[in-house]
């Protein structure tokens, strides 16, 4: 059966009524980041947003590495699972997006474990002095996706996990004719082909890579 995009959004629509809600200061963070921005759909909405969340708070990570902060509803949504000691490090090169994420996370409870930092995630992360990311959230420019990937798998700890959203790329990585897709697409094939990572792409909104990076503690299926 193949589904029309007015089913892929009604269903779509249908599986975040069944979710959980989002709470009072992510849906003002929503409405304040369609009055101010002008692209709001890089907003990641309450359906990812809940596996963001979902997800760090079954890892219960110490350290998270967020690549692309936008306006802050991903980071806030990832924070919800953070030890009480633990820190998440978000980088963001747009000062306007981001001084509306730093409104949110003071007027938020983890407000003392959220770093935001502005300018390129290739000029921050080398100088994080963090050995090793439990969690890591990829949601910046997606030309760079396989970049970022290659500088931070090997500081992403045996059993942590990636995160990378917008891999379907509006369903044109099926046929990529565009650069955008086709790079897409490459990023895909790449994960799949790494031993040292196993994954799944979920077919939620626009796309969710989930890699886990490989325990070797564990023993295989």
């Amino acid at each position: 059966m193949t589904l029309d995009s007015d089913l892929t959004e009604r269903l779509q629509s249908y599986a975040a009524s069944c979710s959980s809600g989002i709470g009072d200061l992510l849906q003002q963070l929503e409405r304040e980041t369609h009055l101010k921005t002008l692209a709001p759909a890089m907003l990641s909405g309450s359906l990812v947003g809940n596996l963001l969340r979902l997800f760090s708070q079954l890892l219960q990570p110490k350290t998270i590495l967020e690549i692309g902060t936008f306006t802050g509803y991903g980071t806030l949504c990832l924070a919800a699972g953070l030890l009480p000691k633990g820190q998440l490090h978000s980088i963001e090169p747009n000062p306007e997006v981001l001084a509306i994420a730093r409104k949110y996370v003071s007027l938020s409870v983890y407000a003392e474990q959220i770093v935001l930092h502005c300018g390129k995630a290739e000029d921050i992360i080398p100088n994080l002095e963090i050995p090793f990311f439990d969690l890591v959230y990829l949601d910046g420019g997606k030309r760079d996706y396989a970049r970022h990937y290659d500088t931070i798998i090997e500081r992403v700890r045996p059993g942590g996990l990636i995160l990378a959203d917008n891999v379907l790329w509006s369903g044109k990585v099926i046929q990529p004719r565009d650069k955008d897709a086709r790079l897409m697409h490459q990023f895909n094939e790449k994960i799949l082909a790494d031993d040292r990572v196993e994954n799944v792409l979920i077919p939620v909104r626009d796309g969710l890579m989930v890699i886990y990076r490989k325990n070797p503690e564990m023993n295989p299926l």
